[in-house]
């Protein structure tokens, strides 16, 4: 039975949700192309409607739009699959086809139409997360006494590098004196 993950993208906040979709839930997707359009009753979604703007497949190879068949080798030169470098730059590079398989692993949509239910109820921030957005991981302080330490010994080691370099011109000096 199918399995897919879904990328659920809302334009208006920006933020990106995910959710698996297995079995009965995930049968409506066989068939459909990219760019084409779903109801999110069919997903637990009720009175959302997504347009399906992508995918990848079990290998991670991207859906793109105008491909027939399950994959192939393209010759690209940007897009989907390949970001243009260079101007006139091409290159062979393996895409999926732009049809929901079986053995597609992702699903991106974007929310066309939304529901009565926000996507925050839907799919709830668990307290771990939110805890981590907040919180930056921090640096373990050190004393002010082990930073000025450090600092003295490097102005002590750049005084050594200069003071060595003009021991060795001076050295130079003698020797083509002598010469």
């Amino acid at each position: 039975m199918p399995e897919f993950k879904l990328c659920i993208a809302n334009p208006k906040t920006g933020k990106c949700y995910s959710k698996v979709v297995k079995d009965e839930e995930a049968t409506p997707f066989i068939g459909l192309n990219i760019g084409e359009t779903i109801q999110g009753d069919v997903f637990g979604m009720p009175g959302y409607e997504f347009l399906i703007t992508g995918g990848s497949d079990y290998c991670g190879f991207p859906m793109r739009r105008g491909i027939l068949g399950v994959r192939k080798k393209i010759l690209a030169s940007g897009g989907v699959g390949f970001p243009r470098v260079k101007k006139g730059m091409k290159k062979r590079k393996t895409v999926c086809g732009h049809k929901i398989h079986e053995r597609i692993s992702q699903i991106n949509l974007k929310i066309l139409k939304e529901g009565k239910k926000k996507l925050e109820e839907i799919f709830p921030i668990k307290k771990e997360e939110e805890g981590k957005e907040k919180e930056k991981p921090e640096e373990p302080k050190e004393p002010k006494e082990k930073k000025e330490a450090k600092k003295e010994e490097k102005k002590e080691q750049k005084k050594d590098d200069v003071a060595k370099t003009t021991d060795e011109e001076k050295a130079d000096k003698q020797k083509k004196e002598q010469k």
